[in-house]
């Protein structure tokens, strides 16, 4: 038995249109399910834990909020997530393989296997992709106020709001105990690969090598940085000297002026924050890998 969790209002209401069409995908795979509908990451999190006391797939129709929740709400139980996306970004079912129509994504709950796949926590709050701040707080609070621009376009707009009134930041950082800082633009904390509707900005980035990919991108005059913007579609940013990457199992961030951090494209805390990796910590439905390790993950 399916819980289907739907949030009606994700990806400007691509999920709730969608709605009708992903049950009958789901009664003609025969996948009996029940639709429970939510305006509330934290309703979802309550459905998310009745499903799995029930022995249910809880399955996330929306954005990638909505699978952070979920998923949050599942973490180190028996409970296994279904992705359907529905939402603006859809980082994480990019980064796993699974379609990005939510019909055809219906395939995958009938045809999937299980991984268990890590998380991120940030103050608390438990992502599934990336988690960020700096430039990225301003442009996700413009995307977020964005309710008439549809689809991943919004990211677009949020990035060229946040930098017309954007100055250099300067970060303090703690990676696993080591101290760096850095003055720029972001700092993004990377449990994926992806976020902002198909950005690889922490390309090599797994989803089951218990690590995180800590990606910083120091200052650079604006123009550059808008030119440097679509490298980040094809993970070719990460070649300019200004953008390192680390990997650490738990940071420390703080900043020189007040910043949200943005987690799965929602605040979800106030820096400073600290951000850890929790290991193997939920099972997710996806599509059977091949030998050379599938999407997001590692052959091991």
């Amino acid at each position: 038995m399916l819980s289907l969790i739907v949030n009606p209002g994700s990806g400007g209401g691509r999920a709730g249109r969608a709605l009708a069409a992903v049950s009958s995908a789901l009664r003609d795979r025969g996948l009996e399910h029940r639709v429970a509908t939510t305006r509330s990451l934290d309703h979802a999190r309550e459905l998310a834990l009745t499903a799995a006391a029930a022995g249910e797939t809880a399955v996330a129709l929306g954005g990638d909020g909505l699978v952070g929740a979920v998923a949050g709400a599942l973490r180190d139980t028996a409970g296994v997530l279904g992705v359907l996306p529905g939402g603006r970004g859809n980082d994480l079912a990019r980064v796993l393989g699974i379609p990005l129509h939510p019909v055809a994504a219906c395939e995958v709950l009938r045809s999937g296997t299980v991984r268990r796949l890590d998380l991120g926590v940030a103050g608390g709050a438990t992502f599934v992709g990336i988690a960020s701040c700096g430039f990225d707080s301003e442009a996700n609070r413009f995307a977020n106020e964005a309710r008439w621009i549809r689809g991943r376009l919004v990211y677009t707009y949020g990035g060229l709001r946040a930098l017309a009134g954007w100055w250099p930041a300067s970060f303090e950082l703690r990676l696993d105990g080591a101290t760096r800082t850095v003055t720029g633009y972001t700092v993004a904390i990377a449990n994926s690969a992806c976020y902002g509707g198909g950005m690889r900005l922490a390309p090599d980035a797994a989803l089951d090598d218990g690590l995180l990919d800590v990606v910083t991108i120091a200052e650079l005059p604006k123009l550059e940085f808008l030119r440097a913007l679509p490298k980040v579609f094809a993970g070719a940013h990460v070649g300019l000297p200004q953008v390192e990457i680390h990997r650490a199992r738990e940071v420390e961030v703080s900043a020189d002026r007040p910043f949200a951090m943005y987690a799965d494209g929602d605040p979800v805390a106030s820096l400073p924050v600290t951000v850890r990796v929790l290991p193997a910590a939920v099972s997710v439905l996806a599509p059977a890998r091949d030998g050379g390790g599938g999407p997001g993950g590692s052959s091991g």
